[in-house]
């Protein structure tokens, strides 16, 4: 992908670091409902004895970033010609990643 398109936002804020273990349950918890939602039979951390996942949460440090400020920024070929613009666009349209898919679509 020419580096002269691109999309970029920076969150600013004060990490936070925690190790409580309800805490950290609750993030794994929904870090894992997330990711296996789309799955045919989707794993729950309760699915795996209490044990286990409490010496697991031992070895996690959970970290937060507040956000107190966020910068976006893009730049999607301004300064190129109309046909350098139009075959980046295409390019990227025609992939069969997403994410290049989506910057095409920002860039119409």
């Amino acid at each position: 992908m020419p580096t002269w398109n691109y999309v970029a936002v920076h969150a600013y804020g004060k990490a936070e670091v925690f190790s409580d273990a309800h805490r950290l349950r609750n993030l794994v918890s929904a870090l894992t409902d997330r990711h296996e939602a789309s799955r045919a039979k989707p794993w729950k951390v309760n699915d795996a004895p209490a044990d286990y996942i409490d010496g697991m949460l031992k070895a996690i440090v959970g970290f937060a970033l507040p956000i107190q400020r966020l910068e976006g920024k893009r730049k999607l070929s301004q300064n190129r010609n109309a046909a350098d613009i139009a075959g980046v666009r295409e390019g990227l349209a025609a992939s069969p990643d997403m994410q290049d898919q989506a910057l095409a679509h920002l860039m119409r």
